[in-house]
């Protein structure tokens, strides 16, 4: 397990000995910090179960909640390229999917992967999601991504809709043919919160810094946007289309602030019109997106781990 040495450990932890110590302790003996060094090039005063005092250097303990995990942890090296080959769907997200790319803009990746059941069943268990930063990819396991999609999260019900698609196997074609169970009031609340705090953000930036990132305040519009059509249309739109214009002026700073947040706060308007008279349930259907969870996961029971 790879240790970081530059944090001071501080008094009254529980440590293990990684040393054995003539006559003081052996190795893996249990003891509590009395006396924590200002750097890490100090000993460490440790006291044993009888009392005795030892000297430690950081590097020669382990704290002892570290030491219980050991051994039981996802090794995120040597299994996260395993877990590659179990991606049943990966789309393009972000500028390239909106229509709002140019030169610069980068490619960003999403996805869905559902692992065979002996590694869920396993002591290791999976991680809730594999990043790639360099290739600008992120995938979720395939339950994570349904409970966000059930809380409306924007970039997880954006993935669904996306018309860049890389990879879908045939259980996420399912998942794409059933996916207006995840479209419900909740959109309102979710996509109306995100905006509105991170617009209560820029304005303190405006204040203190004088400048706002022009191309979040776009996407911010641009969701403000989705979310309309949400409750009006019942499906979730990605390209911008008849929009791309007047939002690309608020990324290439030709729209004013003011003229931005005057925007947005007729489109909260319009929001709140969109919620009063959609027809879509208040709450998603939980029960189809369980039923479908249960029965991909059953697909995958004698899938054999390579």
């Amino acid at each position: 397990m790879k240790q970081t040495y530059n944090l001071i450990v501080p008094i009254g932890t529980q440590v293990v000995s990684q040393v054995e110590m003539a006559n003081l302790c052996p190795k893996g003996a249990v003891g509590v910090v009395t006396y924590a060094p200002i750097d890490g090039s100090h000993s460490y005063s440790v006291k044993l179960p009888n009392n005795k005092q030892v000297q430690l250097k950081r590097h020669e303990f382990q704290l002892r909640k570290q030491f219980q995990k050991t051994g039981l942890q996802f090794d995120s090296e040597a299994t996260e390229h395993d877990l590659e080959q179990y991606v049943i769907y990966r789309c393009v997200v972000g500028s390239r999917a909106f229509g709002l790319d140019d030169e610069n803009s980068d490619t960003d990746r999403r996805g869905i992967f559902l692992p065979p059941a002996r590694l869920h069943w396993s002591l290791y268990g999976i991680p809730e999601q594999l990043e790639n930063d360099a290739l600008q990819q992120c995938d979720w396991e395939l339950q994570k991504f349904l409970v966000l999609a059930l809380k409306a999260n924007p970039n997880v019900l954006e993935c669904l809709y996306s018309p860049l698609v890389d990879i879908c196997h045939p259980i996420a074609q399912e998942l794409l043919n059933a996916r207006s169970m995840f479209l419900s009031q909740l959109v309102y609340q979710t996509y109306n919160s995100y905006v509105l705090s991170q617009f209560k953000k820029m304005e303190q930036d405006l204040r203190n810094q004088g400048k706002v990132r022009p191309k979040h305040a776009m996407h911010l519009i641009r969701l403000l946007l989705s979310g309309i059509t949400v409750l009006n249309e019942g499906f979730v739109p990605v390209k911008v289309e008849e929009h791309r214009e007047k939002l690309l002026s608020i990324k290439y700073e030709q729209m004013p602030w003011e003229a931005v947040n005057a925007w947005r706060l007729e489109l909260h308007e319009q929001f709140d019109r969109a919620f009063a008279k959609t027809n879509l349930p208040e709450r998603p259907d939980y029960a189809q997106a369980n039923d479908f969870l249960v029965r991909a996961r059953r697909s995958v029971v004698d899938l054999p781990i390579s």
